[in-house]
C-alpha cells in the first residue's frame, strides 16, 4: 500500500515539474517528491506490513 502512495506523490511531482505549475513553496515539485521517497523508504523497512503470524504453525 506505501509502494501505491509513493508512485501516487512521484506522480504528482512529475505533473508539477512537467506542467510548470506555480505553486507554493511547501508544495514545490521537490518536496512532493522527497515524501515520495520517504513513504517508499518506509515501504522498504517493512513499516505498514501487517501483522505476522509467528505464533501460529501448521
Amino acid at each position: 500500500m506505501l509502494a501505491i502512495i509513493s508512485a501516487i506523490l512521484f506522480f504528482f511531482a512529475f505533473l508539477i515539474n512537467a506542467a510548470e505549475i506555480s505553486t507554493n513553496d511547501t508544495f514545490t515539485s521537490a518536496n512532493v517528491m522527497l515524501l515520495g521517497l520517504m513513504v517508499l523508504a518506509l515501504h522498504l523497512a517493512g513499516v505498514g506490513s501487517g501483522w505476522s503470524m509467528r505464533g501460529r504453525r501448521r
